[in-house]
């Protein structure tokens, strides 16, 4: 018997982006290739992780941007929808673009599992493969009155959110605000290039020559990535190598999670055999994330 779960995520709002201009508007201001999305008919994806920036390039702002007939509806986190709506709304100046906070109109479902399937899509329902991750399965944006029967068409189980980001961290995503501070990431540190959040031959987006640098010259030395402890972790724990700080958890599962951590510092400590510790939990990173920044540091130093 296939395994599929779905769950109601209420931390999640939505930001519509409406008129003829919609495509334009946000094509010149997020990370990803948002032109390039087709509408949710099967031909060609249509969503895509991306973030809005600061000149200075750090992430404001990260959302799934799921393309509909009237423009865009931004999957974004609750609590950052208003504000993501207003900072939009800076930009519009003359375009053809109708933005709003949707949050009241909109309920975030997740689907996952082995094959998940949901036959219980209307109209008024978003429904898009989540593009940071195929293990993350499908996200549906629907009306309230309708969740309910959208979620007994599926052919999952109903869980508790927390189950879902069990998995989402076992996956290694990040989610900003979570596992990072809005405000005070850069996208390669919250893993965008890993997990198609940035689009490296699209024109020019606020913040993009930042992005650009880092991808072309830089060894990312600071990243999320997974971690394991000797006991059940804490969320905003600092993780420090002899109470020398070194980065900061994120979203847990017991004795696994995510954390931001400077992997240059980190790997001194395991070569010199120094505990690294999240409070009083001595912690791990996962090989391959480990592996993947040892791996880009060997091929810098031959270029």
């Amino acid at each position: 018997m296939l395994k599929n779960f779905v769950t109601r995520l209420d931390d999640r709002g939505a930001v519509s982006v409406s008129g003829a201009d919609a495509v334009k508007f946000l094509q010149g201001l997020v990370t990803n290739d948002v032109a390039a999305l087709g509408l949710p008919d099967g031909s060609r994806a249509c969503a895509a992780h991306a973030a809005l920036l600061s000149p200075q390039g750090k992430i404001l702002f990260d959302f799934l941007a799921a393309r509909t007939t009237s423009g865009f509806v931004l999957d974004a986190a609750r609590d950052k929808a208003a504000e993501l709506a207003k900072r939009l709304a800076m930009y519009k100046l003359r375009a053809d673009v109708v933005i709003a906070d949707a949050s009241n109109s909109f309920v975030t479902l997740a689907l996952w599992g082995e094959a998940p399937v949901s036959s219980g899509e209307t109209e008024e329902t978003v429904s898009f493969r989540d593009p940071r991750h195929d293990g993350l399965g499908l996200r549906i944006l629907t009306e309230a009155r309708f969740a309910g029967d959208i979620t007994a068409a599926t052919n999952a189980t109903e869980v508790p959110a927390r189950y879902y980001h069990a998995h989402r961290i076992a996956l290694g995503v990040p989610e900003g605000g979570k596992d990072y501070e809005f405000g005070d990431a850069y996208p390669h540190e919250a893993d965008f290039d890993l997990f198609n959040g940035v689009s490296f031959s699209k024109g020019c987006y606020v913040g993009q020559e930042v992005v650009s640098r880092m991808q072309h010259k830089t060894v990312v030395r600071k990243r999320v990535v997974r971690i394991s402890g000797e006991n059940d972790l804490t969320p905003g724990t600092d993780v420090a190598v002899k109470g020398i700080v070194i980065g900061r958890t994120g979203s847990v599962d017991g004795r696994h999670g995510l954390a931001l951590i400077r992997l240059d510092r980190y790997s001194d400590a395991i070569n010199a055999d120094a505990p690294v510790q999240a409070g009083e939990t001595r912690i791990r990173i996962h090989e391959a994330d480990v592996a993947r920044y040892t791996t880009s540091v060997s091929t810098r130093e031959k270029t």
